[in-house]
């Protein structure tokens, strides 16, 4: 038996300089970004909330 996996890296778009980065997308601290420091993505718990515009789905 297979289990597709429910969690995805994502490659994601900072809103305020553009930079690109890859992120987990249930990550479990915040993740910033690494040009201009702007948080690209907030824990919940569960599915984080993405703060990016988010480019593509990761396989």
């Amino acid at each position: 038996m297979f289990y597709e996996s429910r969690s995805n890296f994502l490659r994601v778009k900072c809103l305020d300089c553009g930079n690109q980065q890859i992120v987990f997308d249930r990550a479990a601290s915040y993740v910033k970004c690494i040009i201009c420091g702007k948080t690209l993505v907030e824990p919940t718990g569960g599915k984080a909330n993405i703060k990016a515009q988010i480019l593509e789905v990761l396989d």
